[in-house]
This record gives structure tokens, sequence and C-alpha cells, in this order.
């Protein structure tokens, strides 16, 4: 417990996506701020939800289970990416042992990733309207639900279509600095959580060494400038880190077409279109980034799995057992294998071997629909003449409040210049952790270590410890 009069030190901790030492030399307003710099051990996968999950738990994905961004299912016997339930997260979270030492202890959540379900105060997320007649609308999810109309109405509604896909931009994450402004004003909390996407867009589109690239860091660190203003001025210490660098690449890897024509793979047909059929598959890849989790159906057809990989190029490793738990990913809902890519290569989710069956949904934006991470996603398709001509009359007909299909994501995924997922090779290359405190830490931070270091900072540390088991417990 804290003593009786005290407050905890009020914490706002930026996840700034892809931030690594190179972009930083970029970024003026966050090197002032930082106090503290050190490089950031991230986990693998290194992608956004493990991460994040790693960071307020303190533990591997082999413990709190996000294992990837989505998964297979074996339950329901259907991949999910971008689920959104905190209840997904096992494990004793930030805001769970800061409110042991300091009963009260008061949390804002703007747009980290599984906060539906989290038992934070203030909850700020994406999520669409989905009408009954099939049309999909910008807009979020608040808990408190008048948080919601109060952020519309100052900051218009949350513009999910600069968030992902092809119209990506700075847009989404300066709503989001403002919200997360907004919060601080009127709520005061004493955690608040903030996620700023933007370097995901430009860095896997034209990779980490162009210079438009170096121009969304110096754009997003221009938006972030008022928010730091407004915690330096309020007493409240910063924290910065990031989930992973993104690096250079320019080979796809089509892994579970591999495992088609092995006869591995199985797809079902409806209306000429070909679908991933996982139930009946002997063995099919999730692909995230630069790890796809391997799923078996049967031990019989490990061998099998691991003969028709073995001399696919782009993988750079596939750990069987051994190799998930050396790695700490050896958790039921992984892959019976783990393909790790190449530090050049990525893993497509492609399934289909002739284009002419794709499914209709491979040239939209369609996060929940693809069994797989689709980076294509941020590209209108460069080989369709008309493409614009169709996005200009999809959008009439969403004004219209007519159903319309936004079919403009090419089916070639070579224009991809940056990926991550891998441990980075090198501390240039991965990611960071700032911050405003001078000496806040010493040498690497382990992404465990993140959780006890916020409630450090906090001046909760000692009093955060989670109660131990009873032998009922166990």
């Amino acid at each position: 417990m804290t003593a009786p009069g005290t407050s905890p030190t009020p914490l706002l901790v930026l996840d700034v996506v892809g931030l690594t030492p190179q972009l930083l030399g970029h970024m003026p307003n966050l090197r002032a701020m930082a106090g503290s710099k050190a490089p950031l051990a991230t986990v693998l996968p290194a992608v956004t939800c493990a991460a994040q999950s790693t960071f307020l738990t303190g533990t591997t994905p082999a413990e709190h289970g996000i294992v990837a961004n989505g998964w297979y299912f074996r339950e329901l016997g259907d991949v999910l990416l971008w689920r959104q339930h905190n209840g997904l997260v096992e494990g004793d979270k930030l805001w769970d042992a800061a409110r042991r030492a300091h009963p009260g202890y008061t949390v804002a959540n703007i747009c980290w990733w599984y906060a539906m379900g989290a038992d934070t105060d203030w909850t700020v997320t994406p999520r669409p309207v989905y009408y009954a007649d099939g049309r999909k609308e910008p807009d979020c999810y608040t808990r408190p639900p008048e948080l919601h109309d109060e952020l519309t109405e100052k900051l218009g509604t949350f513009p999910l279509f600069h968030f992902w896909g092809p119209g990506a931009d700075l847009v989404s994450s300066q709503w989001i600095i403002d919200a997360t402004r907004q919060v601080l004003t009127t709520r005061n909390p004493d955690l608040a959580l903030c996620y700023l996407p933007h370097l995901d867009y430009d860095l896997q589109r034209y990779g980490p060494d162009d210079p438009r690239s170096h121009r969304a860091a110096a754009d997003l660190d221009r938006a972030v400038a008022p928010l730091l203003d407004d915690a330096a001025a309020a007493g409240r210490t910063v924290v910065a880190l990031s989930e992973y660098g993104i690096t250079r690449v320019d080979r796809p890897v089509d892994i579970n077409r591999a495992l088609r024509r092995a006869g591995l793979l199985e797809v079902h047909t409806q209306d000429g279109m070909e679908y991933l059929d996982p139930m009946a598959s002997r063995a099919f890849a999730v692909a995230d980034h630069q790890l796809a989790h391997v799923y078996v159906r049967r031990p019989e057809d490990l061998e099998a799995t691991r003969e028709a990989l073995a001399d696919l190029p782009g993988i750079a490793e596939l750990l069987d057992d051994d190799g998930k738990k050396a790695h700490h990913l050896d958790h039921p809902r992984s892959g019976e294998l783990v393909a790790v890519a190449e530090k050049d290569a990525w893993f497509t989710y492609y399934y289909w071997l002739d284009d002419d069956r794709a499914p209709d949904f491979a040239q939209l934006v369609e996060i929940h629909r693809k069994p797989g991470y689709d980076p294509v996603e941020l590209f209108m398709d460069p080989q369709d003449p008309y493409v614009r001509v169709k996005a200009a009359s999809a959008v009439a007909r969403k004004k219209l409040g007519m159903r319309y299909r936004m079919a403009v994501v090419p089916l070639d995924p070579s224009p991809i210049r940056g990926s991550h997922g891998r441990l980075p090779a090198s501390d240039d290359e991965g990611p960071l952790i700032l911050c405003s405190t001078p000496d806040a830490f010493d040498g690497r931070v382990q992404a465990t270590e993140v959780k006890s270091l916020l409630l450090q900072l906090a001046g909760l540390h000692r009093q955060s410890a989670p109660p131990a088991r009873s032998q009922g417990d166990l």
C-alpha cells in the first residue's frame, strides 16, 4: 500500500510503433524528452499484440498466450486475427498490480490492443459500425459510453480508413493524440496508454531507409509535441517505447502455396472462389509478417510438413517443440511448427494457385476475413488502370448510404519493402525505450521488465507483487 495521503507519480506511456535509433534521429521532440534511452529487447514474434501483452503482464507469449496478432482457434476451426477481448490475455495486468499497491489507481487506454473488456477506467479503441445491410462505417468503442459522443463531438468520427488500408496516414495518430490530450485534461488518470501507429505505414510501404519514412517520423514527432508539453506541464512522467523495428524486405514467401503443392493444404470452392479449409487441411500456416504458425492436424504429418518447407527459399528457421520452448513460444495456441523468415523475407497468407480463383475478399481491406496478415492492403493495385475510378465509385455509394465494395488491393505482394516479426539482428534495427526521468534504467531493458519498470516509475513497485496462491488454487 502507498503511504496515506500520497499519490502515485502519473505516467504517460506512448507506444511509438516501429521506433528505432535511426528514426529517432528525425524526431527532435522525442529526443528532447528522453532523459533516459536504452535498447528494448522484444519478444518473438515481434508484433503488436504479442509485444504489448508482454509489456502489460511482464511475461512471455508462452505464459500470456498471445502468440501472434492472430492464430488458429482449434476449438472453432477458424483463423481469427485482431481479436479485441482482453480476456484472451492471460496473467496479472499492470493495472491489477498497481491497484494492489494503491487502491483506486486509475487507467486510460487509448488504442492499445485487447482493450475491450479490460478492467481500465477509460477505454478508446477502433470499432467500426457493422450495419445490418452489410455496410461498415468508421467509429470507435469507448468505455464509459458517454466518452464516445464527447470525443466525436470534439474531434470528429474516429478516422478508421486512415488507421489501416491504402489511406493509412498521420490522420489516425493525430486523432489518437488529441483523444489522449482530452482524456488527460478531463480525467487525469494515474496511467495513460497511448498507441501511435503512424510509422507502421510508410515503413512497410517503402522501407526504413526511404526519405518518405524519415518524413513520417518527423511528421509524427511534430504531432506528438503538444502531448509531450501537456505531460511536462502536469508533472507526468513520459515513457515512449516501441514493439519492434521494421527492416527492409524484398522477398515475399508463399508458405501456404508450398503446403498446398505438397498436398497438405485443402480448399473448398464456392462461386468459383477458393477458400482455405483449415478443418480439413493436414497442414496450413497462419502468416503474420515474418513469422508463421504452421498447424499440423495429425502427428504423423509433421515430417511431411517439414519436408514441404525444408527447401522453401526465405525460411530461416522452422521451430519444433524444443525451438518454441527456447523462444518462449510454447503455448497451446502456437502451431505445431513455427516458421521464421530470413531477414529480407516475409510470409504471405496466399493459398490459391490461380489469381482468378482468389476469394473476393483478397482485394479488399478485410483484416477479419483473411486467414493471415496482408500488408498489401496498404496499396491500391498499380496494375489496374481503373483502380481510382473504382475507389471513387465506392466512396460515392458509401456517401449515399448504399452498400459498396472497395476492391482496390493488389494480389501482387512485391511492392512491400518493410516488415518485422523476427528478433532484430542488432540494437540499431531494434526497438527503443525512452523515459523523461534521467537514469530511469541502466542498459538494455527486456520486454518482460517493462511492467515492473512502470510500477517503479509510478512509485508502486514494492507493494505490487501478486498474492501467493494457496494450495487450493494449484
